[in-house]
């Protein structure tokens, strides 16, 4: 452990946050020298500085959403956390840890002030709960779109390129497709003018058939419309149970042909992990297999780490998925 790793765990509270260190926060990684808060994005991290690399590696917040539910951190010391605890420098915000906060310019200053002094770059928020852009309810729908102008608006204030949306909505396959190109294009017209993408995931129902999202992405039409490719999201049905945890999946669209039909649109890359095996690799995806469609179709970003396994261990699982990522560039680079 680095002198400097060993300081930060050491200390009595988070800078500016007055989060007293949990027992969560003082098991420390023990993967090397996580480099050095307070650094500009121009200084090379360790990670960054060998060889040419095609892709850079950031942290979705949702990666930690099990210690941010519980209070054991909070959403202003995601910034620090990813760059001391972590050694990354890309952070990918959710909606869902300050949602209350998408016009409060005061609390959206100090991120960005966090992020700074960090040295990490904010490149996107991803939004939940603000309405289904799928919705062939044309009064439904109208308001969905304009529940995401506050989060482009706040997006564009923290330097993001971009914010990560859904394609929700009831009805036939091709219902919601074309709700959702009317949907897509209403945020995305904003957008426009404030340089900031709107990007859809594959999360669920019609949204994980790469086809059906390529489609409704080639309708929209739209050079600030695309896709974040999510290696691990591409259930189409689950049974039906009053607990989303129990709804299992009984039909999956082949996730590798999803990326690539996806990565033609992607801005954005999600390097879904849940579990490892004795050697490091994802028990779901072949990462090699993935990250080679990755590279083939040109995408030279970031990839987002968003660890999503049982274990409560959340530090642990966000270092052995970048693990595996920076062991898959060295061999794909």
């Amino acid at each position: 452990m680095s002198k400097n790793r060993r300081s930060f765990l050491q200390q009595g509270a988070l800078l500016g946050s007055g989060l007293m260190l949990s027992p969560w926060l003082l098991n420390a990684c023990k993967s090397g020298d996580a480099g050095t808060a307070g650094k500009k994005m121009e200084t090379k991290s360790p990670m960054t500085s060998t060889g040419e690399m095609f892709f850079k590696i950031s942290l979705a917040q949702w990666s930690l959403h099990k210690a941010l539910f519980s209070g054991k951190i909070k959403n202003m010391d995601f910034p620090e956390l990813t760059r001391n605890e972590f050694g990354i420098e890309g952070v990918e915000f959710v909606n869902q840890f300050f949602k209350d906060k998408a016009k409060d310019k005061e609390y959206l200053g100090q991120m960005k002030k966090r992020a700074a002094e960090s040295g990490v770059k904010s490149l996107l928020i991803m939004i939940d709960g603000e309405g289904g852009l799928g919705d062939p309810k044309e009064s439904e729908r109208k308001k969905a779109i304009e529940n995401h102008y506050k989060w482009v608006e706040a997006a564009k204030f923290l330097g993001c390129h971009s914010i990560r949306v859904n394609a929700f909505g009831v009805g036939t396959s091709d219902e919601v497709a074309k709700a959702a190109v009317d949907g897509l294009s209403g945020v995305a017209t904003f957008a426009k003018d404030f340089d900031i993408n709107v990007i859809v995931e594959n999360h669920g129902s019609y949204s994980s058939n790469g086809k059906w999202l390529s489609d409704v992405m080639k309708n929209v039409g739209m050079p600030n419309c695309g896709t974040l490719p999510d290696f691990g999201n591409f259930c189409i049905k689950r049974t039906e149970a009053k607990e989303w945890k129990d709804r299992k999946c009984i039909e999956e669209y082949d996730r590798y042909q999803g990326v690539t039909e996806l990565m033609d649109y992607a801005k954005a890359v999600s390097a879904k992990a849940n579990e490892f095996d004795a050697d490091g690799n994802d028990t779901q995806t072949d990462y090699l297999k993935m990250m080679k469609i990755v590279k083939d179709a040109g995408y030279k970003g970031y990839v987002g780490i968003e660890y999503e396994g049982a274990s409560d261990d959340e530090e642990a699982g966000i270092m052995a998925t970048k693990k595996l990522l920076e062991k898959v560039r060295k061999e794909l680079s």
